[in-house]
C-alpha cells in the first residue's frame, strides 16, 4: 500500500506540473472532490480506463483513506475484456476484495438493495462521443437509480476523442434501446460530464428525475483539442484509429459486413467474402474480446481505412463516413439480406436504410439530418463545459 500511496502522489504530482496544453481528466483533480467523500460510503461505476496516470482509480481512492465499499461494472466488465454485448456476471476484485456488481449482467439498473450501504456514487468511464456506445446509456441509468434512492452521484469527467463534430440522423424515440436512448444524433460531440448535465436539465430520464448530480470537469480541453485514450475503452478499439473511425464503421454492425473484429485492426477496415476478391483481403479469427467474430475463418474483400492516428483523423474525424455504407451496399449481392434488424436501432430509426435503399446519395441523405442537427446543438450548447 505505501508503494502504491508514493506512485500515486508521483502521479498527481505530474499532473499539477503539466504542460498547459496537457488535458488533465476529472479524476486527476482529487483536489477538487476528496473532501466529498470525505466519511462517506462510496460506489464507482467504472472500468478499466479509470485511471489516474497508471493507477486505477479505485485504488487511488483506497491509498486516500476513502471507504470504497463496491464497484459496478458496465458493458465489457470491470477489466474492459468481455465482448461486445457479453453478459457479465458478478464477481469479487481478486486485488481489492471488493465486490462486483454487473450492471451488464443479471440487471442494468442499480436496485435498492445494491445502494443500501453506499451515501455516493461515483461514475467514471471513457466515452468515445457515440449514442450507440453503452457507457452513457450506463451513465443514464445510474442517474436514475442514484434519483431514486436519494443518492448524490460524482461524474469524473474525461475528453471525447470525437467531441469536435455533430453529426448523423437524430434518433426516433419509437426505436429506443440500449444502445440509443435519448432523441440525439450518433456523434452527440459531448463530454460525458455535458451530457450528464443534458440528461438532467433537459428532463431526459425516466419519469423526469432529477439527479443530484457534480460534475469534476477536465482541464485544459477544448472540444477541438486532439486527445488520443491512454487505455483502450473497450477490447475493439485498440487505437486512436480505431475511435475516430468507429462513429462511421459501427453501423457495419447492423448488417452481415465485418468490421475487422477478430483481427489486429478492429473497426479499422471493413468487408465481405461476398465482395469482388480482386480487393483488399482479411480474415477475422476468434480471439480475446472476439471469441466468435462476424464471418469467423472467412476470407473477406473490402477496404482498409487503417493508418497513422493523425493521418486518420484529419481524412475521416470530423464527419461521418456515409460512403462506405452506400459502397458496401452497392457492392453485396442480396441487397434483401444486407440489413439486419438491429442497423434500424444503430441508425435510430428506419430512415437511413431507407434512404441507403432508395439510392440516395450520402450529400442527399445528410440534407436530410440539417433542421434535427440545428435543433440539437442548440440544446447542446446549454450544457457545454469546454468551448468549442
Amino acid at each position: 500500500m505505501r508503494n502504491l500511496f508514493v506512485l500515486l502522489a508521483c502521479c498527481l504530482l505530474l499532473c499539477s506540473r503539466m504542460h498547459a496544453q496537457t488535458v488533465i481528466p476529472g479524476a486527476a483533480r482529487t483536489g477538487a472532490y476528496l473532501p466529498l467523500l470525505k466519511g462517506k460510503r462510496v460506489a464507482l461505476l467504472v472500468n478499466q480506463t479509470a485511471t489516474i496516470g497508471p493507477v486505477h482509480l479505485v485504488d487511488s481512492l483506497l491509498a486516500l483513506h476513502v471507504k470504497v465499499v463496491k464497484i459496478f461494472s458496465p458493458e465489457h466488465g470491470f477489466r474492459g475484456n468481455a465482448d461486445a454485448g457479453e453478459h457479465v456476471g458478478n464477481s469479487t476484485d481478486p486485488k481489492t476484495g471488493l465486490p462486483i456488481v454487473s450492471l451488464y449482467g443479471a440487471h442494468r439498473k442499480a436496485t435498492a438493495a445494491d445502494l443500501a450501504d453506499v451515501d455516493l456514487l461515483i461514475f467514471d468511464i471513457q466515452d468515445v462521443g457515440t449514442r450507440f456506445y453503452t457507457y452513457i446509456s450506463s451513465l443514464q441509468e445510474l442517474m436514475e437509480a442514484a434519483a431514486e434512492n436519494h443518492k448524490p452521484l460524482l461524474v469524473l469527467d474525461r475528453p471525447n476523442p470525437n467531441g469536435s463534430y455533430v453529426d448523423g440522423p437524430i434518433l426516433d424515440t419509437a426505436y429506443r434501446s440500449f444502445v440509443g436512448m435519448q432523441p440525439i444524433p450518433i456523434v452527440h460531440g459531448m463530454t460525458t460530464g455535458e451530457y450528464a448535465n443534458m440528461l438532467n436539465g433537459e428532463k431526459m430520464l425516466d419519469k423526469q428525475l432529477h439527479c443530484k448530480l457534480t460534475v469534476i470537469p477536465c482541464e485544459h480541453y477544448t472540444h477541438h483539442t486532439r486527445f488520443e485514450i491512454p487505455v483502450k475503452p473497450s477490447p475493439n478499439l485498440p487505437n486512436a484509429s480505431a475511435t475516430y473511425l468507429y462513429p462511421s464503421l459501427c453501423l457495419f454492425e447492423g448488417t452481415p459486413i465485418s468490421v475487422g473484429r477478430g483481427t489486429d485492426k478492429p473497426f479499422q477496415q471493413f468487408g465481405s467474402p461476398l465482395f469482388p476478391d480482386s480487393l483488399y483481403k482479411f480474415t477475422p479469427r476468434s480471439m480475446p474480446g472476439a471469441k466468435t467474430p462476424v464471418l469467423q475463418d472467412q476470407a473477406c474483400y473490402g477496404f482498409d481505412l487503417s493508418g497513422p492516428a493523425a493521418e486518420v483523423y484529419n481524412k475521416y474525424g470530423h464527419q461521418l463516413q456515409l460512403q462506405w455504407l452506400i459502397t458496401a451496399y452497392q457492392l453485396y449481392p442480396d441487397k434483401a439480406k444486407f440489413f439486419t434488424p438491429f442497423f434500424d436501432k444503430l441508425a435510430g430509426g428506419r430512415q437511413l436504410r431507407e434512404q441507403v435503399t432508395a439510392g440516395k446519395t450520402a450529400a442527399e441523405i445528410r440534407a436530410s439530418w440539417a433542421s434535427g442537427l440545428e435543433h440539437f446543438k442548440a440544446v447542446r450548447k446549454k450544457y457545454l463545459l469546454y468551448a468549442e
